[in-house]
């Protein structure tokens, strides 16, 4: 293939971007406009033109996957000697060849392959207990250190600037950083983190392994730019060496990674870095719909910050599709059902179930999924994580669950028995930990005590005469067995199946057709977004979820997460959505379940009046950071009360009331019944069961007092 060949079908901007002069060039490339053809294109065109030779061009990816499909097309364009490599891979190999050189005839040291192992020994070190969710949340933060050049020293004021959600407080996260290091060292392992660093203290301490690589590797090529972490752009500046031949390509609006030390500013100030540059945009989307493009531009239209000022308005290239179809249900069953049911008439339409994706925000949303699409004969597969039922903690949880049919009294309501059966394995009700892996196990384990609650609103009807049934509540048996029967449906192999995906793992794939399901306030963009720049995040994960699409795309949120549960708002993010709250459509609901209008409450802090999306900042009526006026000495009185309570019910303390609500309770006094009914989470049964003894105990009473008083019945 000649050079001029290589040009043959490109469109305007592609072909700009091939034939830019050497030097500094900048591809800011949206979503499906072809950057891959772009990119081999351009290194093709160059060698095939004699311009540079193929052994002297590095491009480098961020998968192995996308590294394979590089050199794929650079063959096919008769590219062949071109290293298309991750920055992992490349590092590796460089440090493998040198480290004779470098560590005085030693080989290379042993390569971790996880971190998990190693800072689970850290932690004891230190006196910090962890399990296996807690010590990936440590390594991942040990991770973000690293790639963004922080030393343990360093970190307690780094990850403080940077607003790090960690895991345990920073200063305990500076002791496991640096007690695995030491670990690491006497161990004599190095870590994926190493490597680079090796690579690069390689080439900027030693003169002659930097001649050597500079002479081998001349011009590069960078694909994602918008997910290079400061580790790894140190890396490519030691490669480049102060030469400028350099091709990045990347979208602003996709930077998903910024938790990992990822950061879109390389991409945003390379014009300033490289002054001269050239920079093209490409536009022309090829992979989706121009219906589907329109929303996607709609969506991202509303961004703000630094990585808004290289956004990018898609021009859709492919005939008119349908039109998005977005849908509001009452509850999360009915959402999920009618998703299946979907997706069951497009695979009895023809389209292919390796085509169809489901696509949320967390993974542990799979579940709800899992079993609507097993009810409807439809099969999956779980793209980038384990079935609901695979995972470690939910196994851990259904033995636990066994194990306390043998302990908690048979008459116990079946979600208290389930959250009462659940704490011995770690899980708390009033608030998710820090920690990303940690946060995943406790929404996993609350994933279950919502199935209680969905199965105890269904009791088993017993035939008790030719004419006559009694109702017989579940019990924690019965909740065993249905668990038991969920895992084996899903324990059916799948090889082509629907994909469930969150939205991180599903970037860089594509299907004809996409859901994009549970978009409500607090899940899309998550409550733990707390900042400007966190929700901004949010906002381009919903963008390329909705760019995965080529033809059909359904976005749905349900209005309560159980039947009957509190009411939620749909996602800022969707600006066609109705805001007020609404219904399913006509047809749309579940077999058996009449779709009911039911308005969003909102919620706003009664000191700054913004939204209120987290529960327990619902509960206390204010925002976490807006300040506390707490009356200590009630909210003293009214834990010893929930406690007295609590034990004469035997049940849980926070059956009663959670600590959030008595800290609610302690801060606002509420002086009249109207008062406590407002505080979310008191609603008309607790009102009546605890109404009359909160009061008195709000006006003066003492614990003593209310208890004894004949009025206040202690109640099961």
């Amino acid at each position: 293939m000649t050079s001029e060949r290589v040009l043959a079908g490109l469109d305007p901007e592609q072909r700009a971007a091939v034939t830019a002069p050497a030097g500094p060039v900048c591809i800011l490339a949206g979503a499906g406009t072809g950057k891959t053809r772009a990119v081999t294109s351009r290194i093709a065109h160059r060698t095939l033109s004699g311009e540079i030779s193929p052994r002297h061009v590095l491009a480098v990816t961020f998968t192995a996957r996308a590294a394979a499909e590089m050199r794929h097309r650079l063959t096919l364009l008769g590219a062949q000697g071109v290293q298309a490599r991750t920055f992992h891979a490349a590092a590796l190999r460089q440090v493998r060849y040198f480290a004779p050189r470098l560590l005085d005839g030693r080989a290379m040291p042993e390569l971790l392959d996880s971190k998990v192992r190693l800072v689970t020994l850290a932690a004891a070190k230190v006196g910090l207990r962890t399990d296996r969710a807690a010590a990936r949340d440590l390594a991942g933060e040990i991770e973000w250190a690293k790639s963004s050049l922080v030393e343990p020293a360093e970190y307690v004021i780094e990850a403080t600037k940077a607003l790090r959600d960690t895991p345990h407080d920073p200063t305990r996260v500076a002791e496991v950083f640096a007690a695995y290091e030491r670990l690491k060292r006497s161990g004599g392992v190095i870590d994926f983190e190493d490597m680079l660093r090796a690579a690069v203290w390689g080439i900027e301490e030693h003169r002659d392994v930097a001649e050597q690589v500079r002479a081998q590797y001349r011009h590069f090529v960078v694909d994602e730019y918008q997910d290079v972490n400061p580790l790894q752009q140190r890396l490519l500046e030691a490669w480049l060496g102060g030469r400028d031949d350099v091709t990045v390509v990347g979208d602003a609006s996709q930077t998903i990674y910024s938790f990992t030390g990822a950061t879109s500013s390389y991409l945003v100030d390379f014009p300033r870095r490289y002054r001269g540059a050239t920079v093209v945009r490409l536009v022309r989307d090829y992979r989706s719909t121009p219906q589907v493009v329109g929303l996607a531009n709609a969506v991202i239209s509303q961004a703000r910050g630094a990585e808004a000022r290289l956004r990018l308005e898609l021009v859709g290239q492919r005939p008119a599709g349908p039109e998005p179809d977005l849908r509001i249900f009452t509850d999360e069953p009915a959402e999920a059902a009618a998703v299946a049911a979907r997706c069951r008439a497009l695979v009895d339409a023809g389209t292919p179930a390796r085509e169809i994706a489901v696509l949320f925000r967390t993974n542990a949303q799979s579940e709800a999924y899992e079993k609507a699409l097993t009810e409807a004969r439809v099969p999956y597969v779980v793209q980038g994580a384990e079935r609901f039922f695979e995972r470690a903690e939910v196994r851990q949880a259904m033995v636990a669950l066994r194990a306390a049919t043998r302990s908690i009294p048979g008459e116990t309501p079946l979600p208290t028995a389930v959250a009462e059966a659940l704490t011995a394995v770690g899980w708390a009700p009033d608030a998710a930990p820090a920690g990303g892996a940690a946060r995943e196990r406790w929404e996993a384990l609350s994933a279950l005590v919502q199935l209680a609650e969905e199965y105890a609103a269904t009791p088993e009807v017993l035939p008790i005469g030719p004419a006559a049934s009694v109702e017989r509540p579940v019990t924690l048996a019965d909740f065993n067995d249905e668990l038991a029967r969920r895992a084996t449906a899903q324990h059916v192999p799948t090889v082509d199946g629907v994909t469930l995906a969150s939205l991180h793992s599903a970037k860089g794939l594509e299907w004809d057709a996409v859901f994009l399901v549970g978009l409500s306030e607090g899940t899309l963009p998550t409550t733990y977004a707390k900042t400007v720049e966190q929700v901004e995040e949010e906002r381009r994960l919903l963008y390329v979820g909705i760019t995965r699409a080529r033809e059909w795309l359904w976005l749905s949120y349900s209005v309560a997460r159980s039947p009957g549960g509190r009411a939620r708002r749909p996602s800022r993010f969707l600006p066609q959505l109705d805001r007020s709250g609404g219904t399913e459509r006509a047809g749309a609901a579940a077999p058996g379940r009449r779709p009911e209008r039911r308005r969003t409450q909102i919620v706003s802090c009664r000191i700054c009046g913004a939204t209120l999306l987290a529960g327990p900042d619902r509960k206390l009526g204010r925002c976490p950071t807006c300040p506390s006026d707490i009356d200590e000495e009630l909210h003293e009185r009214l834990r010893d009360w929930r406690a007295r309570v609590a034990g004469a019910q035997r049940v849980p303390a926070y059956v009663v009331f959670t600590d959030a609500t008595l800290v609610a309770l302690a801060e606002r006094r509420p002086g009249r019944s109207e008062d406590l009914i407002a505080i979310a989470g008191i609603g008309p049964r607790k009102l009546g069961l605890y109404g009359e003894a909160v009061l008195a105990l709000v006006a003066g009473a003492t614990v003593d007092a209310v208890c004894s008083e004949k009025t206040f019945e202690i109640s099961s």
